[in-house]
């Protein structure tokens, strides 16, 4: 089916297919297609049919970020910091939410676009697929994470290499600075995404959306709260049927079988 702010939506075997759908603005972020996948994310969170996520773009970008027109106003500044928080919270919510959202990247990313794809727990690429840190050439910086999500998941240097050396990044220049989990074929893009959610069905459901989560805690927190958060997630898994399951089938030799609960 098709959102009415450009978005194509399939569910199959518990993976949700969502291509991001104005190829003509090279998918855009407009603040209606913004509330559509904000809203979208949050739904998933209780939808037991929903197991797995695919993000990805429907012709030649995967997203350009935020749409020109929305810097071609003339903002109050208390506005645009409320609507740009609107964003950030949509990109955060792809991490926080408890399951597995794994990025197709088929083309080009750049802005806020490139910020959605980093957000998600994998990145595959095609070998078509382009990251653009172009922020300055319109006066801004890389916002609603761009800075902080990329030192923490390449580290200062890379960052520093890639936001201030200006070169835009091919697929396997990416790859190679930490910003992808890997590249593969344009044509086997959607069949790897598929794959890798195959593998992570698995895990338990909640050990894989609390392992995720404490994943991202642990980027911003010492040592001892980490482990202290890792002793309540552990203590919550503990009581759970899937935790008794695996354990049962562990013993049996078999594969288990989780039910999420």
């Amino acid at each position: 089916m098709t959102g009415n702010s450009g978005l194509r939506i399939t569910l199959e075997d518990g993976t949700l297919v969502v291509e991001l759908n104005r190829p003509e603005k090279h998918n855009a972020l407009d603040e209606a297609l913004q509330s559509e996948l904000l809203q979208l994310f949050t739904g998933a969170v209780g939808d037991r049919e929903v197991r797995g996520i695919i993000l990805t773009g429907s012709g030649e970008a995967f997203s350009a970020g935020g749409d020109l027109s929305r810097f071609e106003r003339n903002w109050d500044p208390t506005e645009f910091r409320a609507q740009s928080h609107e964003l950030t919270r949509l990109i955060s919510s792809v991490e926080r939410l408890e399951k597995p959202v794994v990025a197709a990247i088929n083309g080009l990313a750049t802005g806020a676009g490139t910020q959605l794809a980093l957000s998600c727990d994998l990145r595959i690429a095609s070998e078509n697929a382009r990251f653009l840190f172009r922020e300055g050439m319109i006066g801004f910086i890389p916002s609603h994470g761009g800075c902080v999500r990329l030192v923490k998941l390449v580290g200062l240097a890379r960052a520093r290499d890639i936001l201030l050396g200006g070169e835009d990044l091919d697929a396997s220049e990416a790859f190679r600075h930490g910003l992808l989990t890997r590249v593969v074929s344009h044509e086997r893009l959607l069949d790897e995404a598929r794959e890798s959610l195959r593998l992570i069905f698995k895990r338990a459901p909640h050990a894989y959306g609390l392992a995720k989560r404490l994943l991202h805690l642990s980027a911003s927190v010492d040592i001892e709260s980490g482990l202290f958060a890792e002793s309540l997630a552990q203590s919550l898994l503990i009581g759970t049927e899937d935790h008794k399951e695996g354990v049962r089938a562990a013993r049996e030799r078999r594969r288990p079988s989780f039910t999420g609960r």
